[in-house]
Parts: structure tokens; sequence; C-alpha cells
């Protein structure tokens, strides 16, 4: 990495204006949101609920409620490897029975700058600036999955996140962090 791209990584980590933020090499579905048309809404809201983990991963929430109460003796990566696994059989099952989910087609599909805690950067201006919008994420955390999200547009190409569901907020600051640790550790030298 030579000194421009350090100091353009740097600038990214301690953008005042937006907290902290990271380059991601993600891409962002999202459709524009108009509030008056409430039935149009609607779709997208059952959508963004049909997305959270405990619609879509009874076993997860089985096994969190089970840790809670003491029940697991068990390593808890095996536990998740597990878990993992059976998420897979289920697709396979899906795909056999032809019983695959199709998600609501959404009207723009564009590559991020930069993500932070709450923030969404775009590499050109594409939002209408107090715009109301619905997305999905791939977010590469562990098990990989899609993540609904509602954000505002602050700027032509800046979005603060409104809703997210609390588990994949968790992950979003997870994956921030991560990749905050690895560009830390590529400016050392590491």
């Amino acid at each position: 990495m030579n000194d421009a791209q350090k100091k353009k990584a740097l600038n990214m980590l301690q953008n005042s204006s937006w907290g902290r933020t990271v380059e991601a090499p993600l891409s962002l579905e999202f459709t524009f949101l108009d509030k008056t048309n409430r039935e149009s809404v609607l779709v997208y809201e059952k959508e963004y609920s049909s997305l959270s983990n405990t619609d879509i991963d009874p076993l997860g929430e089985y096994m969190k409620y089970s840790r809670a109460r003491g029940d697991t003796e068990s390593d808890d990566t095996t536990l998740k490897l597990l878990v993992a696994l059976h998420h897979k059989i289920d697709e396979i099952k899906k795909i056999l029975t032809n019983d695959i989910k199709e998600h609501i087609k959404l009207e723009h599909k564009e590559h991020i700058k930069a993500l932070g805690h709450g923030v969404i950067i775009m590499p050109k201006p594409i939002f209408k600036v107090g715009g109301y919008y619905y997305a999905r994420i791939d977010l590469p955390v562990f098990p990989q999955r899609i993540v609904p999200l509602f954000f505002e547009a602050i700027e032509t190409g800046i979005a603060k996140v409104k809703r997210i569901h609390e588990k994949d907020e968790r992950d979003w600051d997870g994956y921030i962090t991560s990749r905050e640790r690895a560009l830390i550790r590529e400016l050392k030298g590491f």
C-alpha cells in the first residue's frame, strides 16, 4: 500500500461528518418509497418482517433460548456449524420442492463506496435528499444472509439507516469493526 492509499484509508476511518467509515465491496439493492402510497409501503414492510431472523431462523432462535437457559453443554462453534448445515439442507429441500422464495424486485442496484455505523455512502449522487428508501444488502457474516433495511437520504450520495433488525444491526456493526481491524493491520504492515 503506497502513501496515498494509506492517507485515503485513514481519512475514511476518521471521517468526522459521519463517524468512522470503511470501504465496503458490497452492493445495495434499493427502491424509493412514496410514503403517501400506504399499500405500496406495506408490501415492503411485509418483506422486511419476513426477512427477520425469527421468521427464517427458528432453529437459531431455539438455540439462543437454550443457551440462555443453560441447556447446551456443547461447543458454541460446533453448534453454529450444525445450525449452518441445517440451513443448507433446508435450502436444498426448497430447491428440490421448487419452494424458492422470490424477493420483491427493487429498482436500483449499485455498489457501495463505504459503510459506517448507521450510514451508507455511495460513490455517486443517486438519492433524492429527504427520500425514504427500502433496501437489501448481502452482508458477508456467518451465516451469510440478506439484510433488509429502511434508510433516508441526507445527501445525494449519503443515507442514514432508519430501521434495521436488532441482530442485523449487531452484525452490521461487527462487519464494520472487522473491516476497520483489517485495514489497520494492513496499514501497520502485518
